[in-house]
C-alpha cells in the first residue's frame, strides 16, 4: 500500500504539468474501443475487450488503457493503466504512470513506463515495462499493423506478448515467457468511427505460467471498433 501511494504521489506530481503551460494549444479527448468483441470455439467462450483513451494537448496527455476478458460463468480478469504522456519525437510518446491487474479475484498494482509510436513499416507498437512491489518486472508488447484492402476494407494483424522476471501464482504470472497472442482482424468502416469485424485469435501460455493455466486455445471472434 506504501508503494502504491508512492506510485501515485508521484504520478501526481507528473500530471501538474500535463495541463500548464499550454499556451494556445487545443484541449483534446477521445475514447477508442480498439476492439470490443464476443471471442468462441469448441470449448470456450468470452466477452473480450481492448479499450483506450485520452484527454491532453499535442505534447502532454493523460492516457488509460483498459484490457482484459470475462470467460464464460468465470469472473473478468483485466489489464488497466493510467499514465502520464509526452511526446517525445513525431509520432512517439513515452508514458509513466500506474498499472492495476485483476486475476483469478486478486489485485496487483505496478509501477509503469511505455513507450508507445509509429515503427518503421507503420508498425504500430507499444511496450510497457512494468515494476512490482515485490520486485517482480514485467515486459508487455504489443504490435498492430493495418493493410488497406479497399476504402472501407481493412485487415489488422496483431501480435502481443508478456513476461517477468518472478513467479506470482495467485495471479497466474510465470517467470520467463508468458504468453503468445496472434490474431488477425477484417473490418468495414460504415464510417471512420464505426466498423463491424470478424477474426481469427489464438492465445496460448508458456513456461511456469503454463503451469498455472494451461491455455491453448484458437479463436473465432467478431465484434465492433468504435471511436469518438
Amino acid at each position: 500500500m506504501k508503494n502504491l501511494f508512492l506510485q501515485l504521489l508521484l504520478f501526481a506530481t507528473l500530471m501538474s504539468s500535463t495541463f500548464a503551460g499550454s499556451g494556445g494549444d487545443i484541449l483534446r479527448a477521445t475514447f477508442t474501443a480498439d476492439s470490443l468483441e464476443y471471442q468462441a470455439n469448441f470449448d470456450e467462450r468470452a466477452i473480450y475487450w481492448d479499450t483506450y483513451g485520452y484527454i491532453g494537448y499535442d505534447i502532454n496527455k493523460l492516457y488509460f488503457y483498459s484490457e482484459g476478458e470475462k470467460p464464460h460463468r468465470e469472473s473478468a480478469n483485466s489489464e488497466n493503466q493510467l499514465l502520464y504522456s509526452r511526446a517525445i519525437a513525431p509520432f512517439w510518446d513515452v508514458q509513466i504512470g500506474v498499472g492495476l491487474d485483476r486475476a483469478n479475484e486478486k489485485y496487483k498494482s505496478w509501477a509503469v513506463i511505455a513507450l508507445a509510436g509509429l515503427a518503421p513499416y507503420f508498425f504500430e507498437t507499444r511496450a510497457a515495462l512494468l515494476v512490482g512491489g515485490n520486485g517482480n518486472i514485467g515486459l508487455r508488447i504489443d504490435l498492430e499493423y493495418e493493410a488497406l484492402l479497399t476504402q472501407k476494407l481493412i485487415l489488422t494483424p496483431k501480435v502481443s506478448s508478456e513476461a517477468y522476471t518472478k513467479n506470482e501464482p495467485r495471479m497466474g504470472y510465470g517467470a520467463g515467457l508468458s504468453n503468445l497472442t496472434i490474431g488477425a482482424r477484417l473490418r468495414y468502416e460504415i464510417k471512420r468511427e464505426f466498423a463491424p469485424y470478424v477474426g481469427i485469435e489464438w492465445s496460448k501460455n508458456f513456461g511456469n505460467t503454463r503451469k498455472y493455466s494451461p491455455f491453448n486455445e484458437l479463436y473465432l471472434v467478431g465484434g465492433v471498433r468504435f471511436w469518438f
